[in-house]
């Protein structure tokens, strides 16, 4: 994909932004769009950090790793928004801002023992990947024990919860998707009061959906095909 196609789907995308969040009585400025870099090359990714974008998510440790090289002096934030393996966690917790996936409390842990043995300062931001839909072939923590991981992140100081991310089914009819959404902000509300912790982010919506995520209340929203293309499936 050139660069004045990553440029011109950027502009629809805002545009699509804009108008899901004015439906919402928000402002486009509240929302973030991470821009969904797997399997791009570096190349892609710096089409698009020029063309405005300055968040992207990967899904895979180890692809991060052969790829960053690429995208050196790109003052850009980086996410790991697929599931995390706990042998990975030690790597991830140094090559990424952001672990937007955490579904279990010992992944969690690891990553904060990581950071204080690299004696790194500051916290990593993380945000609680949950199960809104009951696939098995989806990550995420259960409902039922969201609550629980989430209180154990006072354990870990190094750690900064942020807030829920969710991946619900795919369904042709965006509007099949809401409610899904909306469980996800609910459960966020809940914590809130249950914990009395403040949790801004939802991280939820992709390409097909993001419009309906963000009227639900999503602070970010993760596009890769409506950025980028199609991509390659290897």
């Amino acid at each position: 994909m050139t660069q004045t196609s990553v440029r011109e789907n950027l502009l629809r995308i805002q545009e699509r932004i804009a108008e899901a969040a004015n439906r919402a009585g928000r402002g486009a400025e509240e929302i973030t769009l991470i821009g969904v870099s797997k399997t791009q090359p570096a190349s892609a990714i710096r089409e698009a950090y020029e063309a405005g974008v300055r968040h992207f998510g990967e899904n895979r440790v180890q692809e991060w790793e052969g790829k960053r090289a690429g995208t050196d002096g790109l003052a850009a934030k980086w996410h790991l928004i697929g599931h995390l393996q706990s042998n990975k966690t030690a790597r991830a917790a140094r090559l990424f801002h952001s672990i937007d996936s955490v579904d279990d409390f010992a992944i969690a842990q690891r990553l904060d023992r990581t950071l204080a043995e690299a004696g790194i300062t500051g916290k990593l931001r993380a945000l609680i990947e949950v199960r809104v839909a009951p696939e098995e072939t989806k990550s995420g923590v259960e409902i039922g024990e969201l609550p629980k991981l989430a209180e154990s992140f006072g354990d870990l100081p190094r750690l900064e919860l942020a807030g829920l991310m969710c991946i619900p089914p795919f369904l042709e009819k965006t509007e099949q998707v809401r409610p899904y959404f909306k469980r996800l902000r609910e459960l966020r509300d809940e914590l809130e009061k249950k914990l009395g912790l403040r949790l801004a982010v939802l991280s939820m919506g992709m390409s097909h959906d993001f419009e309906v995520a963000i009227e639900e209340g999503a602070i970010e929203v993760r596009v890769g095909t409506a950025l980028f293309g199609t991509r390659d499936i290897k």
